[in-house]
């Protein structure tokens, strides 16, 4: 495979990543479409205003989380580095909405 791969410019190797199925949906026109036409549905049905639509997203992370990284150790070290984990973690939670007409 690597011969092949060196010989086409045009192909190249990458490990794949996992990928959630009710993910991939979100990305099928059809369901896509689906869910345009309920949402027109509903303003017309209810006389919504187009200023009265908001998205919400929600997102977290922690502050004080360590991750793996690489580090400079003694090339005779046979034990892998360790970092130490702060036990003081905080949560933090961003919530951004938008108005359809901004």
């Amino acid at each position: 495979m690597t011969n092949l791969i060196k010989h086409r410019p045009e192909i190249d190797s990458k490990f794949a990543r996992k990928y959630n199925y009710k993910r991939a949906k979100c990305k099928d026109p059809k369901i896509i479409q689906e869910h345009f036409d309920r949402v027109r549905a509903a303003i017309s049905e209810y006389g919504i205003l187009l200023e009265d639509i908001y998205n919400f997203d929600k997102t977290g992370f922690t502050i004080g989380l360590c991750a793996s990284a690489k580090v400079i150790t003694r090339n005779n070290q046979y034990t892998q580095p360790k970092l130490l984990q702060p036990r003081n973690r905080e949560w933090v939670t961003i919530i951004k909405a938008t108005n359809s007409t901004s």
